[in-house]
């Protein structure tokens, strides 16, 4: 019944409740996409790796003298980290990691047909050709990663090949493996990159995300037998997550001691979980400033919403005294400033969904952004309902205390 009222009220303020209604609309706009952004860098921070991460230490190393067969070198002192007490298994990598935005990549095709069509078209659109990221290494390197070995085995000695040269078997991820061959059991199939000899599928691993992260698939990953044979080479430590420091200590002087010519700075020395943190930097750092600027936002809406409800009740204090002088009670006072901010925010929510929607589909087409699923706007709604109801609670319960005697005092 304070409906009609409320909104007669409200035509004899027009500009005061149109400025409120179009501030509520573009809270509510800004607030759903950068929730909706938040939530989508959260995922994207808390992806899995694959990985044990709280395990691993990197220590990288660059032997300064050329030597003619670098992988010796690796080999020996793979066997003196490994003979460190703590040490629960060592590879040595000369490419990349998980995240570590160092990748190499390569087109994989599963039949000489695909790869014959994406040379035609040269791209590999329109044909069953992928390009995953490769990781190579010693052995161990599976060990070492705590990668699960779903099919197949791991690579035999005789397999691995030294720096360039062209492998004959591969071991590929359970997500590369699927798209490949979805619903066939991927073991055993070979794959062509364009070089001199097929490829081998000898083991299906459990996911591997990329060193850099992409929109489509960050788990199609594959793993070549290449033993590192340069000068610059990674090496990957195991060991429980409280060993980590002082394991890379003991690490540097075994490698110093086993080479004398190789250089290991600190910044080379460093674990896993520094890594992943490196990488997600600056999305860590857009969280803080996504979420400091909503609630900047949700809070200049409330000292509106509140300032406003604060001006009105002073403007009709003897208006609300006559009414309780009617007989009006408290709560039909509190009421009525409430269902009176309840209509404002809704006429501000209702332009804002349609902003909100607005905003998406222009994230969406210049910065790649995903849809923004339905649910977001109902929640963004009653979040702002919520505030607003918070916000005009004490001007409201202001004008409820007013007593029936201001009616009979004179202007």
């Amino acid at each position: 019944m304070q409906i009609g009222p409320i909104l007669a009220t409200l035509r004899c303020h027009k500009l005061t409740s149109l400025l409120l209604m179009l501030q509520v609309a573009f809270t509510c706009a800004i607030v759903c996409n950068v929730a909706f952004m938040v939530a989508n860098r959260e995922h994207r921070i808390h992806q899995s790796s694959g990985i044990v991460e709280n395990e691993l230490s990197v220590i990288g190393s660059n032997t300064l003298v050329n030597k003619k067969n670098f992988h010796v070198q690796h080999a020996a002192d793979l066997i003196a980290l490994r003979a460190i007490p703590g040490v629960k298994s060592a590879a040595a990598v000369s490419y990349s990691l998980p995240l570590d935005q160092s990748e190499w990549s390569t087109g994989i095709c599963p039949s000489l047909q695909a790869l014959e069509r994406a040379k035609q078209l040269n791209s590999m659109n329109g044909t069953a050709c992928i390009e995953p990221s490769v990781y190579d290494g010693t052995s161990g390197l599976i060990e070492t990663l705590g990668l699960q070995m779903l099919e197949g085995r791991d690579f035999l000695p005789e397999e691995y090949v030294i720096g360039q040269k062209d492998p004959s078997v591969a071991i590929v991820t359970r997500t590369l493996a699927q798209r490949f061959y979805p619903g066939e059991d991927a073991l055993g199939k070979v794959l062509y990159n364009g070089g001199n000899k097929p490829i081998r599928i000898v083991g299906v691993v459990s996911d591997l995300l990329r060193p850099n992260l992409h929109a489509g698939s960050n788990y199609d990953s594959m793993i070549f037998p290449l033993l590192p044979d340069s000068s610059n080479v990674m090496f990957l430590l195991r060991s429980a997550p409280q060993d980590r420091a002082a394991i890379m200590q003991v690490a540097r002087a075994t490698l110093r001691k086993n080479d004398p010519d190789g250089l290991i700075g600190a910044k080379s020395m460093q674990t896993y979980a520094q890594i992943r943190s490196d990488y997600f930097q600056r999305d860590t750092t857009m969280i803080g400033l996504l979420i400091a600027s909503a609630l900047g936002l949700l809070f200049v809406t409330a000292l509106g919403i509140t300032g406003l409800a604060s001006f009105w009740v002073q403007q009709r204090t003897r208006s609300i005294g006559v009414r309780r002088a009617l007989g009006a009670t408290r709560r039909d006072i509190l009421g009525y400033f409430q269902t009176e901010n309840f209509l404002i925010v809704t006429f501000g929510i209702v332009p804002g969904i349609v902003l909100a929607v607005a905003i998406n589909l222009t994230l969406m087409k210049f910065y790649e952004l995903p849809r923004l699923p339905f649910f977001y706007l109902p929640v963004g709604a009653l979040a702002l309902w919520a505030l607003g109801q918070l916000a005009v609670l004490h001007p409201a319960l202001r004008a409820a205390a007013v007593p029936p005697v201001v009616a009979t005092r004179t202007v």
